[in-house]
């Protein structure tokens, strides 16, 4: 242990006056790692929309949930949670309380 000499003890991080607070590195925003779950929502919404399924705004709706929760950055994010939201609302509306569809007839 002496061969080391001064240079390590300085360095030593199990000694509590070395120890410093992590500090995060600054991220720009236009370098955030994408919101997969808000892009998913806002696809689903856009099918449940145009397409009339159910199914499709019910997961959107989902999908909006999940990206609330696991928000990083407020500004950027609301924008994309926002139009999914509305994406999948409009869609629940439109297939709940909007014109039926034409039924097949054979």
């Amino acid at each position: 242990m002496s061969s080391h000499g001064n240079a390590s003890s300085a360095n030593d991080p199990r000694q509590p006056a070395a120890a410093k607070p992590y500090v995060a590195p600054a991220v720009a925003p236009q370098d955030l790692p994408i919101d997969y779950a808000g892009f998913i929502a806002v696809i689903f919404g856009v099918a449940g929309v145009m397409f009339r399924y159910k199914l499709c705004s019910w997961i959107a709706l989902i999908f909006c949930a999940e990206s609330l929760c696991n928000m990083r950055n407020i500004e950027t994010d609301l924008k994309q949670v926002t139009m999914a939201i509305m994406f999948s609302i409009m869609g629940l509306v439109t297939n709940y309380f909007g014109p039926q569809r034409p039924s097949k007839q054979s």
